[in-house]
C-alpha cells in the first residue's frame, strides 16, 4: 500500500480521548485516485501517482486531459507521487481512502504551504530584540548594521533581514492520528498542521517514529 495521501485541511477542533481533552486538526482525505503507475521496467523505479481535488473539465488543458483520460474521466488539481509496498495491486482509476493507509495510533509527517505573513521586519520575522526604546532613539525596531568592514566589503549571504515571511513549504513531524471518520474520509490529527483552512497538505507515515 502507498505510504501517504493528499488531503485538505478543514480546521481545528477538540475531542475527548479517555476523558482527556485533545486538540485536533481535521484533514479531509477523500477523492484520492490513482492516476498513473510507475514500474522499474518503464520508469526505473516503483511508485504511484495520485490525484486530489476534483477539477472541472473546462479548467483542464488538453495535455492534462489526455493524461487523466488513461485513468478515467476525472480531472484533479494536485498530482503527487508516493512510494510504498505491493504497488502492483493498485490500478489507475482506483480510489484510495484514509482508512486504507492509516490507522488510529499511527504517527505521520504532514507537509503544506505555511500561512503567508507578508513583508515583515526583523523583530517579527527573526525574533530580534530591537534597539533602545527611549526618547531620542531612532533604532527602536531596526535590525542594526549589516556590513562586514572593508574586507570582504559585502553583506554576508544569509543575513537575517526584513522580507517575505511565511508562504513556504513547512513539514511538521511525528503528529499522532487519534481518530478516523471512514464515512467522511476525515483524519483527526493531534496538534497543529501547516497551512491555512482549505489548503492542500501531504500526509505521509512518519520517518522517525512508529507506534
Amino acid at each position: 500500500m502507498v505510504e501517504g495521501l493528499i488531503g485538505k485541511k478543514i480546521g481545528m477542533t477538540r475531542i475527548f480521548v479517555d476523558g482527556v481533552d485533545v486538540p485536533v486538526t481535521v484533514v479531509q482525505a477523500d477523492s484520492c485516485h490513482i492516476t498513473q503507475s510507475k514500474t522499474k521496467e518503464t520508469d526505473g523505479y516503483e511508485a504511484v501517482q495520485m490525484g486530489f481535488g476534483l477539477k472541472k473539465d473546462h479548467r483542464t488543458n488538453k495535455a492534462m486531459k489526455g493524461h487523466f483520460k488513461k485513468s478515467g474521466k476525472l480531472n484533479f488539481y494536485k498530482l503527487q507521487e508516493f512510494s510504498g509496498e505491493d504497488l502492483g495491486e493498485l490500478k489507475p482509476g482506483q480510489a484510495i481512502g484514509c482508512e486504507d493507509v492509516f490507522e488510529v495510533g499511527d504517527y505521520v509527517d504532514i507537509s503544506g504551504t505555511g500561512k503567508g505573513k507578508g513583508f515583515a521586519g526583523v523583530m517579527k520575522r527573526w525574533n530580534f530584540k530591537g534597539g533602545p526604546a527611549g526618547h531620542g532613539s531612532k533604532h527602536g525596531r531596526t535590525g542594526g548594521a549589516i556590513g562586514m568592514c572593508a574586507t570582504p566589503s559585502r553583506v554576508q549571504k544569509g543575513m537575517k533581514m526584513a522580507g517575505q515571511m511565511g508562504n513556504k513549504k513547512v513539514t511538521t513531524q511525528n503528529l499522532k492520528v487519534v481518530g478516523i471518520r471512514k464515512e467522511e474520509n476525515l483524519l483527526l490529527i493531534k496538534g497543529a498542521v501547516p497551512g491555512s483552512i482549505n489548503g492542500m497538505v501531504t500526509i505521509k507515515k512518519a520517518l522517525k517514529k512508529t507506534k
